[in-house]
């Protein structure tokens, strides 16, 4: 897996989505400023692009971090409830501040998300299995309970339908004014690169890395809050894109083993293009009309995850 050929290939597939959908645009289209395709290209097309990239690269990255620092392959936003928990801290903002801005709703998401993070982590700490599938299992339940608890509220304040209809992963709807909040996911992935090393051997265990002179528990905080912001602006953004922090670090480390350093550009490319892969499927299976990117991404990683439980023993 060598990053020159991610590069082409993201390349390759970047230039296929931007011409890929309902209204057919062509690059001679563009050379003409002022017409309409040229304008559903700057507002549409390159927005959705970008969006597809950030997302992509920011939740595999978040997935890294904490299978990093939980020591567990298994472990991602998906199967940690914080997706769920991001969901129920949308549906406190939108209860309690019904005419809060987008910066404020990201606030409340994000005390939540970090709040359901830790919870989850603290449990980790207190049960030891033996057998890593169990720990993703009791965050699947963990992540069911907090959902539970979402739809009932929901459902009781009328808002299940809005509720829904908001949070499904969807780019379709990503246009210029729309997306601009995924840039904060930039300056995340700067720091997380920057922390790399230290995540590594956080990730090697807390007697391990106090003996070094690390931070245990300062860094495994800013691992968690790194996770809880990307997290947190995908799902403003875009909607809930289940599975993909699970499987892209898994098949990097597969390559290129589990030093942070190393694989985090790879996970990086690797995700932004997992995620343009499903993107293009979305929109040419029923075109002209389009599969939702969480609907995608869950068939073609739920199968992926599958793959890799079986085969878990081979790459232990």
């Amino acid at each position: 897996m060598k990053k020159r050929y991610l590069l082409l290939a993201l390349l390759v597939l970047s230039a296929t989505s931007l011409f890929v959908g309902v209204s057919r645009i062509s690059p001679i289209d563009l050379l003409n400023i002022h017409s309409e395709e040229t304008q559903i290209f700057l507002i549409s097309r390159l927005p959705r692009l970008v969006a597809i990239l950030l997302a992509g690269a920011g939740m595999s990255i978040a997935g890294l971090i904490m299978q990093q620092l939980s020591r567990n392959k298994f472990v991602s936003p998906t199967t940690a409830g914080t997706l769920d928990a991001t969901r129920l801290g949308i549906l406190v903002a939108m209860l309690l501040f019904a005419n809060a801005t987008t910066m404020q709703k990201m606030l409340v998401a994000l005390v939540f998300a970090l709040a359901g993070t830790f919870l989850f982590m603290q449990i980790l700490d207190r049960i030891k299995f033996k057998d890593a599938i169990f720990i993703p299992l009791v965050g699947l339940m963990f992540g069911n309970i907090l959902s539970s608890v979402t739809t009932f509220f929901a459902y009781k304040a009328d808002v299940i339908q809005n509720m829904s209809a908001w949070l499904q992963g969807d780019f379709s709807a990503v246009m210029k004014g729309r997306y601009e909040l995924l840039y904060i996911s930039i300056p995340i992935l700067i720091i997380a690169y920057f922390y790399a090393n230290r995540f590594t051997v956080a990730g090697m265990g807390e007697d391990f890395s106090k003996n070094l002179g690390l931070a245990y528990k300062r860094i495994v905080n800013i691992g968690l809050i790194l996770v809880a912001l990307i997290t947190v602006t995908v799902v403003l953004t875009v909607g809930m894109i289940p599975f993909l922090g699970l499987i892209i670090p898994n098949i990097v480390s597969i390559f290129k083993g589990d030093h942070l350093q190393k694989t985090l550009p790879h996970t990086a490319l690797l995700g932004a293009i997992f995620l343009l892969i499903c993107d293009i499927l979305g929109r040419l299976i029923i075109y002209p009309y389009e599969i939702s990117i969480s609907l995608m991404v869950g068939v073609i990683g739920s199968g992926i995850f599958l793959y890799l439980l079986f085969r878990r023993k081979a790459y232990a």
